[in-house]
């Protein structure tokens, strides 16, 4: 089964059962190696489906501090690229089948060799890759070995794009699409903008990909009220930022909990049957 077809499987089973996707995201190699294996096995334990996997970088631009933090430290402890997919494959020999996308950027792919790279996430387990800092304009190389090894490519969309760059970078998505709740990087925010549905709602007019929604999400309540309009609820900052916290992996646990509930609540039965251009 190529790395598309479980990304597509997991969106298909949570569609039939009338819920979205859980997708939280994590730093390997933070706070080390040994605590980011607990901490991914104890959200796939808790109802996670699919995983951001984050290698980390010393530029990365599309996170906020807590994301940010994390990467720096899990560098300055020695994490490459190499280990990290050493990380993923200990993942795969001990049992997790969730999909795992990795969250890198650019420069990092460039320094190990993009075939390379996709040659060797592929053979550890990775699934599909999220490169924000790379435009599909200048993906070729990148979509040409995914679609060889057959790992998804996925784009990220911010509510400012126009519907032109909309159908666009849709086109290029292979497993899913990342909608961006809030122009601007990651981080945990208080509540979620209102005009998010329209945004998830334009969307849909490009493509019947699943739509997963990430930025700013930290709450049970606010993943069920992203799991209304969308099919997956990506979350990193909260959950890294429970990770650095006195309480480490029991935080990680409870608030993994609360989010894959909130992710799992039921949905609008027509969520899907909506005509394409319907603004909500």
């Amino acid at each position: 089964m190529s790395g598309i077809t479980r990304i597509e499987s997991v969106f298909a089973r949570a569609r039939a059962e009338g819920r979205a996707v859980f997708m939280p995201y994590h730093a390997m190699g933070f706070p080390d190696r040994a605590h980011t294996l607990e901490i991914i096995r104890t959200l796939g334990q808790g109802g996670a489906e699919l995983f951001e996997i984050g290698i980390p970088h010393s530029d990365p631009l599309a996170d906020g501090p807590t994301i940010q933090t994390a990467t720096w430290t899990a560098l300055t402890q020695g994490t490459t690229v190499k280990e990290c997919l050493s990380m993923v494959r200990e993942l795969r020999d001990g049992g997790m089948e969730q999909p795992f996308c990795a969250m890198t950027y650019i420069n990092p792919l460039l320094s190990y060799g993009v075939e390379r790279f996709v040659e060797d996430g592929a053979a550890a387990g990775i699934d599909g890759l999220i490169v924000p800092d790379l435009p599909p304009e200048e993906a070729e190389e990148l979509e040409g070995a995914c679609r060889r090894a057959g790992l998804a490519t996925v784009y990220l969309l911010a509510p400012t794009s126009t519907d032109d760059r909309i159908k666009y970078v849709t086109a290029h998505c292979t497993g899913f699409v990342y909608l961006v709740s809030v122009t601007g990087i990651t981080g945990a925010r208080s509540e979620l903008p209102p005009d998010l549905a329209a945004f998830v709602a334009r969307v849909r007019r490009y493509t019947d990909l699943p739509l997963a929604v990430g930025f700013g999400i930290s709450t049970g309540a606010q993943a069920a009220a992203v799991a209304a309009i969308a099919d997956g609820v990506i979350v990193g900052s909260a959950l890294v930022k429970a990770a650095a916290s006195t309480r480490g992996l029991e935080a990680v646990d409870a608030l993994g909990r609360e989010l894959a509930a909130g992710a799992h609540s039921d949905r609008p039965a027509n969520i899907d049957a909506r005509p394409k251009g319907e603004i909500v």
